[in-house]
């Protein structure tokens, strides 16, 4: 769904003006988007650079709550912002980039780099530009790929143009989920990506150089600056809760998931057990994971919050 704060407005780069004062003395600090579609393994890449950082960053995501951090990382934890040991900062992005930016603009230190995990169903170019806000230079776009999803989501009528629009705003591509598919399956998936998005590399996830990669694709290549989308008042993906009870059971929740209406493609959530376990709920597509959590990882219990394609064909 578009942001309310860019519903209306047109982000071009000869109509953008800086304000009046700059931050950080005019500096300029690199910004690297995560694109990818639900479940594609965004969230797991921003653990993955925020374990290996040797410098100071700052991550605006989706939900702090699903970053994974060593306690003992943690400096300082206020609302929805976390401070850690190494100088890396994380925010929500869940009151709008707006003030995400803001945020980090208010720093009397800028970060060495900045990287925004985008929402599974963004589409990158209407997000592009706040890669050229005040502050901020635009490092590249890298967009995630489900290999073991992606031939079946593509052809869908409903979300495989989103998919594209992805990859084509891609300035790096990463396959994740490789070794759940078959080396054919594999080389079809790069096939098709290199029809889609031509000349673009195309790297595993199991590569070490991933995350380090995020921080320096050194910028848009190409032919990368596509059209900006008109703004939409219609979202496809219909975002619902379903209760879960508590206590339950591992089966009474395999029961549930079962269950799914087949127009679901993602779904998540946090269920408790008799003895106080809990268990990490994950749906993607046909593809779920019921992990029980380990005792010193206290969450609170949560409903299963749903994604679903209601018109899903």
């Amino acid at each position: 769904m578009v942001p309310a704060a860019l519903v209306g407005l047109t982000w071009v780069a000869m109509s953008y003006q800086e304000p009046e004062f700059l931050p950080w003395d005019g500096r300029r600090v690199p910004l690297t988007f995560v694109a990818g579609y639900l479940g594609a393994g965004k969230t797991t890449l921003i653990n993955q650079l925020l374990k290996s950082a040797d410098r100071p960053i700052a991550v605006i995501v989706n939900d702090i709550g699903e970053i994974n951090i060593d306690a003992r990382l943690i400096r300082k934890h206020s609302g929805d912002t976390i401070e850690l040991s190494d100088g890396c900062v994380c925010c929500s992005s869940i009151d709008g980039f707006g003030a995400a930016f803001d945020m980090i603009r208010a720093r009397e230190t800028p970060p060495d780099h900045v990287v925004v995990e985008l929402s599974g169903v963004a589409e990158p170019a209407r997000m592009v530009p706040w890669g050229r806000s005040a502050g901020f230079t635009l490092d590249g776009v890298m967009t995630l790929v489900a290999a073991d999803q992606f031939t079946e989501l593509i052809g869908r009528i409903d979300i495989g143009g989103t998919i594209e629009e992805q990859i084509r705003a891609a300035d790096v591509l990463t396959l994740t989920k490789a070794d759940l598919v078959r080396p054919d399956v594999l080389a079809s998936v790069r096939r098709r990506l290199e029809q889609i998005s031509p000349g673009v590399p195309i790297i595993e996830a199991q590569d070490p150089m991933v995350s380090t990669l995020l921080l320096q694709i050194g910028g848009r290549r190409p032919g990368a600056e596509i059209a900006v989308p008109e703004p939409t008042l219609f979202d496809r993906h219909v975002v619902g809760r379903i209760e879960l009870p508590i206590p339950t059971t591992k089966a009474a929740i395999d029961l549930l998931l079962d269950a799914l209406p087949a127009d679901i493609m993602r779904a998540k959530g946090i269920a408790a057990g008799v003895n106080g376990e809990r268990w990490a709920i994950q749906v993607v597509g046909r593809r779920r994971q019921v992990a029980q959590l380990a005792d010193v990882e206290v969450e609170p219990p949560t409903d299963l919050v749903t994604i679903s394609l209601p018109d899903a064909v």
